[in-house]
């Protein structure tokens, strides 16, 4: 058939849907160099690629096919499709020589047949030799007979006796035709030569030969030696041997020995281009008179051919996911040999995630055994090794590379269960709070983590306006600076999200601890530090060394060390004569009060925290070492504070007002000590009474951390220490003032007043 004739529709022929064939990427897979044929991957057609040779592919077997493989993919189909080879009559008979030589005896008896060589047809059937003709002549006529070994064979018969005298060659034409359409013929010459008598014909051993050899046979060995004997005598009886029918391909192996009959090797002995040979051998004499023999060569296989490991198909790379036992690729094995020699196993080695099961023949299925996971190994080396049986067994091994495609089942993981953060207080907005790390084993896109916040509170508040988190490098910044005395610590939610499809996440727990940093001066609550406002302690003169004659109370919204709080004495009028404890805040006399001190000492204190750098705040403490109010000679460089001006303003109406008028002011006192029941405590034989508690409302102790109000209030009493004549002098700072006994808010204006007053009070007057 022509180039590109359509022989054959295999997608129609197996159901493959057209539309999806292309897809699928059709191909045929022949065993030899050649590619008789191709598929067009568009229609399924299955068209002649080039010529095609019968006689060439199979000689004169009766039948004779191509077979190849046919591969489809998604999912991997294999077939085997055989195709049929018919002969087409593309041969002429042909004769060996161009011309037949006989010498015939002149004295040959009437009938005597003379075998001729036959013509040899490469085609097989109605198409190969079906006949001879042999041009008129009147001495000789033609016979032609048909044998299972021999096919179609001719022989001429003498029909009158010869006449050397007469006539002494005679030149005869034969023809030899097949049964084709059209019908194809091919001719020799026959060269008749008339001799003197010859009475005998050559006879051979034996009329078939049968002999084995084996492939690979060494040049020049002796196949076979025919022999034939002739009964006559001197030249009559001497025997020439030649072949009367061999074929091209054995014309170039076997060579025959003229005179002995000897057949021997002259070119390579292939058990795989050719099995067998069959030889016709002509025997005669120097007369002409010929018989022939057949030759029958068996070549024997030997195991010369290792196994050929060939790829038809291979998936690569194959994704992770795939199922145990799902199909990869097919192999072939080829090996030449036949019979046990070309018998072969193919196999993958131990420990190997594949295997070859047994397809068509020695096809051969590359199936997963295990589950794969790119992550513990991404390529695999696959060693295939076929053997076959011959003895020795040849093998021969190839390896191929599987790769393994990702796929997103890896979500991300992050390196630590949980991760804590320790972040100073007033740290800047912007800095870096901590660094959260995932590690996803995928690959490319699979394995690529982002990092966002899930969304939360921190007492009410949104978490996203307290940090931030880069997407990428996972590191977490503040958003705004931070107030231990807010908050000490808050958690946030971090996400890791691979970009696979669909994407798989994760998420931590980050804890923020917020360290305080010693951000707060102490507060003092006592006395007050307030501006031109000054706080008096009476000290009685009777007071022993170690007497408690105040107290200095301070906060500080710190914690921790930041907290801890220590008291000084900066400065004092006499620094021997009280000291103050380190944490306590106590004042005491450090010896006992002589006549000879100061009525009025002032200390400046010191409060001090332990942070560092430490921060500190002081206060003024004065005192009055009097036994009552008449014993002071001045008040008048003490000054009070402009919020309790007004105050002051009519307390001193009010004190002239008594002297001047006593029956009101004894009203007014009436008055007083109907609204305030409690009696103030005297500062009497050294025992100096200082409230247990000046925290205000809402305040914790210096241990604790918390928020201090801006302001404190407190009320400052006097007590002039005689038991005749008790004065108690306030100062109102709001209405939030606590009251509190024994202290003196003293001012300029106290002086005048002091004088009116300190004889006529029989007891406490609160205003």
């Amino acid at each position: 058939m022509r180039r590109g004739a359509v022989v054959g529709k295999i997608s129609q022929d197996l159901g493959v849907d057209t539309k999806s064939l292309s897809a699928r990427k059709p191909r045929l897979d022949f065993a030899g160099s050649k590619r008789y044929c191709y598929i067009n991957p568009h229609t399924g057609e299955l068209t002649i690629n080039e010529r095609i040779d019968r006689e060439a592919l199979c000689g004169q077997k009766p039948s004779c096919a191509i077979q190849f493989d046919f591969f489809l993919e998604n999912p991997l189909e294999l077939h085997r499709i055989t195709l049929e080879m018919q002969d087409v009559n593309d041969n002429a008979p042909k004769f060996r020589n161009e011309a037949i030589n006989l010498e015939i005896q002149e004295s040959t008896n009437k009938g005597t047949r003379f075998s001729i060589d036959e013509a040899y047809d490469p085609d097989i059937g109605v198409n190969t030799v079906q006949g001879y003709t042999l041009s008129s002549n009147e001495h000789f006529i033609l016979a032609v007979h048909t044998s299972d070994d021999h096919g179609k064979y001719a022989e001429i018969v003498l029909e009158h006796e010869l006449d050397r005298e007469k006539q002494n060659h005679l030149s005869l034409l034969l023809s030899a035709y097949d049964g084709g359409s059209p019908r194809r013929s091919g001719t020799v010459v026959l060269n008749v030569s008339v001799l003197d008598a010859n009475d005998n014909v050559p006879v051979f051993t034996h009329p078939v030969y049968e002999v084995s050899l084996p492939e690979n046979a060494a040049l020049d060995a002796m196949v076979v030696q025919v022999s034939a004997s002739d009964a006559d005598e001197g030249p009559n009886g001497e025997v020439t041997y030649e072949f009367s029918y061999i074929s091209a391909d054995a014309e170039n192996v076997f060579t025959i020995d003229q005179k002995t009959g000897e057949i021997r090797v002259k070119g390579e002995i292939d058990f795989e281009e050719s099995s067998s040979y069959e030889l016709r051998v002509k025997a005669k004499d120097s007369a002409g008179q010929a018989a022939t023999c057949k030759v029958l060569i068996e070549v024997v296989d030997l195991n010369d051919n290792a196994p050929v490991i060939i790829i038809k198909s291979l998936k690569t790379p194959v994704l992770e996911n795939l199922p145990p036992g799902t199909e990869v690729g097919i192999i072939y094995v080829q090996d030449k040999d036949s019979t046990a020699n070309g018998r072969v196993r193919c196999s993958t080695g131990q420990n190997s995630l594949l295997k070859l099961v047994p397809s068509v023949k020695n096809h051969f299925s590359l199936v997963t055994t295990a589950h794969l996971d790119r992550e513990s190994q991404s390529e695999y080396n696959i060693t295939l090794t076929a053997k076959d049986e011959g003895s020795p067994p040849l093998f021969s091994s190839k390896t191929i590379l599987l790769s393994i495609a990702d796929v997103n089942d890896n979500p991300p993981v992050f390196i630590q269960e949980s991760y804590s953060a320790h972040v100073k207080e007033n740290n800047k907005p912007g800095s870096s709070v901590c660094t959260v790390a995932a590690t996803d084993p995928d690959w490319r896109q699979n394995g690529t983590v982002v990092y966002s916040l899930l969304p939360s509170d921190v007492s009410g508040t949104p978490v996203s306006s307290f940090v931030s988190i880069n997407g990428d490098t996972g590191v977490i910044h503040a958003v705004r600076s931070f107030d231990y005395e807010q908050f000490k610590s808050f958690k946030v939610l971090v996400l890791a999200r691979d970009n696979g499809s669909p994407p798989l996440s994760s998420n931590v727990t980050v804890n923020v601890f917020i360290s305080d940093e010693n951000d707060n001066s102490p507060q003092i609550l006592y006395p007050s530090p307030e501006g031109n406002s000054f706080m008096t302690e009476m000290v009685p003169k009777a007071a022993q060394s170690g007497s408690l004659v105040s107290k200095v109370i301070a906060v500080d919204a710190d914690s921790g060390q930041n907290a801890w709080l220590s008291y000084h004495i900066v400065k004092a009028t006499d620094p021997g004569l009280f000291t103050i404890g380190e944490h306590s805040g106590e004042i005491r006399t450090q010896r006992d009060i002589s006549e000879s001190d100061s009525t009025k000492q002032n200390l400046i204190v010191s409060v001090k925290d332990n942070g560092q750098p430490s921060l500190s705040a002081t206060c003024a403490v004065y005192l009055l070492i009097s036994d009552n109010l008449a014993e002071i000679p001045e008040l008048k460089d003490m000054s009070y504070d402009e919020s309790s001006s007004k105050l002051t303003f009519y307390l001193i109406i009010a004190l002239v007002s008594i002297s001047t008028f006593f029956l009101t002011f004894i009203i007014i006192i009436l008055a007083v000590r109907f609204c305030h029941r409690r009696k103030p405590r005297l500062l009497f034989d050294g025992a100096v009474a200082i409230p247990s508690a000046y925290l205000p409302p809402n305040y914790a102790e210096v241990e604790g951390a918390g928020t201090l109000r801006s302001t404190y209030n407190y009320d400052a009493y006097l007590t002039t220490g005689s038991r005749t004549s008790d004065f108690k002098f306030v100062t109102s700072y709001n209405e939030g003032t606590l009251p509190t006994d024994l202290t003196l808010k003293k001012n300029k204006s106290v002086e005048n007043l002091m004088g009116c007053a300190c004889e006529d009070l029989n007891g406490v007057t609160q205003v």
